[in-house]
């Protein structure tokens, strides 16, 4: 590449366009940098004095010395910018996404291909050695069939009002995942929320369906307590976890399999593996990837129909997160009087889903999050911050306090008790003290149960009758007792099971519903039922 290496002009050097103009200038070829703040423009020329700097990206686009342009505006603007640096002849690298619609994407392409121009798109985490390594691994089928692929892209960072959580963070896991099975979904649905500014939602959950069989989930939030970039790929032969927050050990291999013993099937863990990598900054990797194809002439591994790929998930995503959000508005109070008596009391703002029924007496607070098909009974009062999730049935007399979390098919008794501060004082505010409870999916909380702050009550576990919960419970515990302990272990199906409270490691069916178990200690899991169904 030397002696014939591109000159770059920078648009945009914010945030991101900071790292950019690092890598450009340590790869000798980052010539100007345009950028509306003079602020930044006057911090760009102490930190680089050989680079020129412009407010305009004219100045850029005019100027016949420079042969290359690296576009890291707002993504509103990327397509036009792009389309204005590709007509004046300069191959363009701009970051994720290519546009806001893949019909602007398109146009984009067909203005690359038209003018003869280098396209290529700013998806990053092709170029993460943990990436490339998890792509190969695939496609040797040493993870075997894959079954489905789940991301995580959380932080408390950067609050965007220019584009929401899902246009922001999930292109990056949206790109992995097409690139990992060669497919695009045949069907996508997106939830989320807008909690910060009205109609840009802060939270997103996505889910993809592929014609293979794989299942994709990705779920992002710039609202979340500490960061998370994770990517984890189930096979039936090995799954793979990327954790990008990881500092020294960034892909692992877990090896598990299901052996099947006289048509039951057991789960047999193995040891992780770490997988070296190199030691590589992916974002180095990507700018020396534009370089040597703008002076080889080559096509991009990003290039402009990848990214208009994205872009169509991203579309469908966008369209399913929008209705499902006017559903949900629809199922707020207004509300459906057959639904909730007109002694409850729902104030503004709370959500409630479609066919949740509240009875007489009780009090949903603003903020409150309810699920669809719940129940809830007389004089049951919800918090402002609690969450509930679908077909939660709650009994008379409960108050669900800030800081509680009900996930689906938990069963909440008569009168019993969450609490949300260990050392309550009248005299004393603890507000800024609450300590969160985290009730699992299936779980049951019998009668007069209280439920001290600060502990997990685990799936499908069982809490009898006026027992007061002082530690954490394990999936499918039964317990009873002041303070509760483990005396025996519960079904699915709420069927008692025939497994012992030891240290010894057993297998066991469910006489009811055939669902078999394993128990290694206090730690129970569902195989799966005898008929091959599995959990």
């Amino acid at each position: 590449m030397t002696g014939d290496r591109p000159a770059v002009a920078l648009l945009g050097c914010g945030h991101w366009g900071q790292n950019l103009a690092r890598n450009l200038a340590n790869l000798g070829v980052l010539r100007v940098v345009c950028d509306a703040n003079q602020g930044t423009l006057d911090q760009v020329q102490k930190t680089y004095p050989e680079v020129q700097t412009t407010t305009t990206a004219k100045d850029v686009f005019d100027d016949p010395t420079i042969t290359a342009c690296v576009i890291a505006t707002p993504a509103a603007s990327h397509a036009a910018l792009a389309c204005e640096a590709l007509e004046a002849g300069k191959d363009v690298f701009v970051e994720k996404p290519l546009a806001l619609t893949a019909d602007e994407g398109e146009a984009v392409v067909t203005v690359a291909e038209r003018c003869n121009r280098i396209l290529m798109v700013g998806h990053l985490l092709e170029y993460h050695p943990a990436v490339e390594e998890l792509r190969r691994l695939v496609e040797a089928g040493e993870l075997g069939k894959i079954y489905y692929i789940y991301a995580n892209r959380l932080n408390l960072g950067r609050i965007r009002t220019e584009e929401n959580a899902l246009w922001s963070f999930a292109p990056h896991d949206i790109h992995v995942i097409l690139r990992l099975l060669g497919e695009e979904p045949v069907s996508v649905t997106c939830q989320g929320g807008s909690y910060l500014n009205e109609q840009i939602a802060d939270v997103t959950m996505s889910t993809l369906e592929f014609a293979s069989g794989v299942r994709g989930h990705i779920f992002v939030s710039w609202l979340h307590p500490y960061k998370d970039h994770r990517l984890v790929v189930v096979g039936d032969r090995k799954m793979a976890v990327f954790d990008d927050v990881e500092q020294s050990t960034k892909l692992r291999l877990y090896p598990h399999r299901i052996d099947w013993v006289e048509r039951i099937p057991k789960l047999v863990k193995a040891d992780a593996e770490e997988v070296a990598l190199p030691n590589l900054e992916p974002l180095e990797a990507e700018c020396r990837h534009f370089i040597e194809c703008v002076t080889q002439r080559t096509r991009p591994r990003t290039d402009g129909a990848n990214g208009v790929a994205v872009l169509r998930v991203l579309e469908r995503c966008q369209q399913s997160l929008e209705q499902g959000s006017g559903e949900e508005r629809a199922a707020r109070p207004s509300h459906a009087l057959e639904a909730h008596h007109p002694t409850a009391v729902i104030d503004p703002g709370c959500t409630i889903g479609e066919g949740t029924r509240v009875w007489h007496y009780s009090h949903v607070m603003s903020g409150a999050r309810i699920g669809r098909g719940c129940s809830l009974g007389q004089n049951v009062f919800v918090a402002r911050t609690a969450v509930i999730g679908d077909n939660v049935k709650i009994q008379n007399n409960v108050s669900v306090y800030d800081g509680v979390i009900l996930e689906n098919d938990v069963f909440c008794g008569p009168s019993m008790v969450f609490t949300n501060v260990v050392n309550p004082r009248s005299h004393v505010s603890r507000k800024d003290e609450y300590k969160s409870t985290l009730v699992q999916q299936g779980a049951t909380i019998g009668a007069n149960v209280t439920v001290v702050c600060g502990h997990t009550v685990g799936r499908y576990a069982f809490i009898g009758a006026g027992a007061v919960v002082t530690r954490s419970v394990p999936d499918y515990a039964l317990q009873s007792g002041v303070p509760a302990r483990i005396k025996g272990w519960m079904c699915q199906c709420g069927v008692r099971l025939p497994l012992k409270v030891d240290d010894a490691e057993e297998t066991c069916v469910c006489n009811a519903c055939k669902v078999s178990y394993e128990r290694k200690g206090q730690q129970v899991v569902a195989l799966g039922s005898t008929n091959g169904s599995m959990e």
